[in-house]
């Protein structure tokens, strides 16, 4: 089974309470220079000033290039990379100001599940203790306890409970990657933040991994940043779409909207890379392919990030940033020219 033969009935938020809002959101990485005293020479804008809002029980798709800022952002939610400035309210509580336990309790609430299922799993210790360790760190179970969580866990993503004694590296990329969902679940989280979880699987294991976030999303009204660059498998799972393009966000809205009415230039380009199973459609369609090379992070164009490889860039867009508005209802656009 691949993506496009699963079900692809759309998934809706139950309501619309605010999980999780973003307000300006900046994430540079200084650049030092020098052996003995070091000194910051510059520094990478991989997230320069966005904004967004998840509501609770729907998935937000994060989709862009390698490079422009996507996992960063998601880090960054997560406080792993504490930001630069800006709000990051989760459940109307700003982590940025958060520190020591007051923050290690809010991390129960937020879970993530890493890339690489690979490099994810520590291969030194089991199934068992790597599922049963956020339970031991927060003091919500021990012992016995731990075991029967652990094996009810590894059943609810579809391993067997016998499993927990085996090491990583006695299972296959899907597997792990199930263990690592295990692991996220293990504290009973509200927000999840999936990191191109399936990126480095089969694309017969893409679909059962998808499959398995829908179902337990709609099991325990789980909500989702889920960041990918698959936009074919983001159409499929998201409720909304936000496109990133440089360390900024170009264009949100609703998952249908976007993709039959993609009002920014950069967005209009990576839907027109997406396959059409249809060879005549194929054919007939206009395919925009973008013109030059992404800019360095670290000297980002001014104006509009995008500019420099729009095919529709005016005077105006090298000397004002645009603003990030909303020009219908739910579909917001960063483009001056929109």
């Amino acid at each position: 089974m691949t993506i496009a033969e699963v079900n692809t009935k759309p998934i809706t938020p139950k309501n619309q309470e605010v999980l999780l809002e973003v307000n300006h959101l900046v994430k540079y990485f200084p650049i030092m220079r020098g052996t003995i005293i070091q000194k910051q020479v510059g520094a990478v804008h991989a997230v320069d000033d966005i904004s967004f809002k998840v509501m609770r029980g729907e998935t937000l798709g994060l989709v862009g290039e390698s490079g422009c800022g996507k996992s960063t952002t998601g880090r960054a939610v997560l406080q792993l990379h504490r930001p630069t400035s800006g709000e990051v309210l989760f459940e109307g509580k700003d982590l940025v100001k958060m520190k020591g336990e007051e923050l290690r309790q809010m991390r129960r609430r937020m879970q993530m599940i890493f890339q690489d299922p690979y490099a994810s799993l520590n291969p030194r210790m089991t199934v068992g203790d790597i599922i049963g360790e956020p339970l031991l760190i927060h003091g919500l179970a021990t012992g016995k306890e731990v075991e029967e969580r652990v094996k009810e866990l590894l059943k609810l993503v579809g391993l067997n409970p016998s499993f927990a004694n085996r090491f990583p590296h006695e299972f296959s990329g899907g597997q792990r990657q199930r263990i690592g969902v295990a692991r996220a679940l293990s504290l009973q989280p509200s927000l999840i933040v999936c990191d191109e979880p399936i990126s480095a699987l089969d694309v017969s294991i893409q679909a059962q991994v998808v499959n398995l976030l829908e179902d337990l999303q709609r099991d325990f009204n789980l909500t989702y940043l889920f960041i990918a660059h698959d936009l074919s498998m983001i159409r499929h799972i998201s409720t909304r779409v936000a496109v990133m393009y440089l360390g900024v966000i170009v264009e949100l809205a609703d998952r249908n909207d976007l993709y039959a009415n993609p009002l920014h230039p950069y967005t209009q380009a990576l839907l027109s890379a997406i396959p059409l199973p249809d060879p005549v459609a194929e054919e007939k369609r206009k395919r925009i392919i973008l013109a030059g090379e992404i800019p360095s992070p670290v000297n980002p164009p001014s104006g509009c990030r995008f500019r420099t490889r729009c095919p529709l860039a005016a005077p105006i867009c090298a000397e004002v940033r645009p603003e990030f508005r909303e020009v219908a209802p739910g579909h917001f656009v960063a483009c001056h020219l929109v």
